[in-house]
């Protein structure tokens, strides 16, 4: 054999096992990805491993993880804060029926998402918070008047909750924040709040009204006393004039009368000169 034929050989040879090696590559690949051992944990969430299907007392942090292929399996499960509204219907003390819309922020424990998908499941919404929202409100509702509902919102909103974290947290759900965005009475209570209202608005206006008319007279009396006084003091000034007037004038008809003699006395005193009006 010579040398070109060798070198045929060779590369037949090395064809064969680079097309054969490069067959198992492909099948290796293609085996790991129908396999998918690889598994993606997204911001916001953890992950449950199963084996089959029995929950492991471990939790999948973000990032990329392993997992053996056919035995285990990664359920996502969401710990952000999510938030819910829903309605719930409820008598207060003085059996007023109300219908309150309630708002809720919550998230899961991301250190026990395992024992939540062992025990609830991913529907712990519908199973745990939501039954959860209606006993608390009847019950917190039932401690206070319709009027205190209204006038205590906050104080009943702490309340309820304060006693929904009591009963969620066992199923290490916690509770970030609560409202109660609106509430409402029957018809009747509400048109009876209502004319209460407006009743109240008009004892206001007329209390109001009196005060005012009150005030004016008070006013008017003030005013006339200022005006008696002025006048008063005006006829004192004027009476003082006319009998200052009538003197001045008296003097002057005697002087007139008057013609120039003094009279005579026996004293060498001159007398004194008073004049009178005839």
């Amino acid at each position: 054999m010579n040398s070109e034929d060798m070198m045929d050989d060779l590369k037949t040879r090395f064809s064969g096992k680079a097309f054969l090696i490069g067959g198992i590559v492909v099948a290796v690949l293609f085996f790991l990805l129908f396999l998918n051992p690889f598994v993606i944990i997204n911001a916001g969430e953890r992950g449950v491993v199963t084996n089959f299907g029995s929950v492991q007392d471990y939790v999948l942090d973000e990032g990329l993880h392993m997992r053996i292929p056919i035995v285990q399996q990664v359920h996502s499960m969401d710990v952000k804060i999510n938030k819910i509204e829903t309605k719930a219907a409820a008598s207060t003390m003085d059996l007023q029926d109300t219908h309150s819309t309630i708002a809720l922020n919550y998230h899961i424990l991301p250190e026990k998402v395992n024992k939540i998908y062992q025990d609830i499941g991913l529907s712990y919404k519908a199973r745990i918070i939501d039954p959860s929202i209606q006993e608390v409100v009847k019950a917190v509702t039932a401690m206070f008047t319709a009027k205190e509902l209204i006038t205590r919102r906050e104080e009943v909103s702490a309340k309820i909750k304060e006693l929904l974290s009591k009963k969620i947290s066992p199923y290490h759900i916690k509770v970030d924040n609560f409202s109660i965005v609106d509430f409402s009475f029957s018809k009747q209570f509400t048109q009876a709040i209502e004319d209460k209202q407006t009743a109240e608005q008009k004892a206001l206006k007329a209390e109001q009204d009196l005060k005012r008319v009150e005030f004016e007279a008070k006013q008017k009396v003030e005013l006339a006393r200022a005006e008696a006084k002025a006048l008063e003091l005006q006829r004192a000034v004027t009476t003082n004039q006319v009998l200052e007037l009538r003197r001045i004038e008296a003097n002057l008809k005697a002087i007139e009368k008057w013609n120039g003699i003094l009279p005579r006395v026996t004293s060498g005193a001159v007398p004194f000169l008073n004049i009178k009006e005839d």
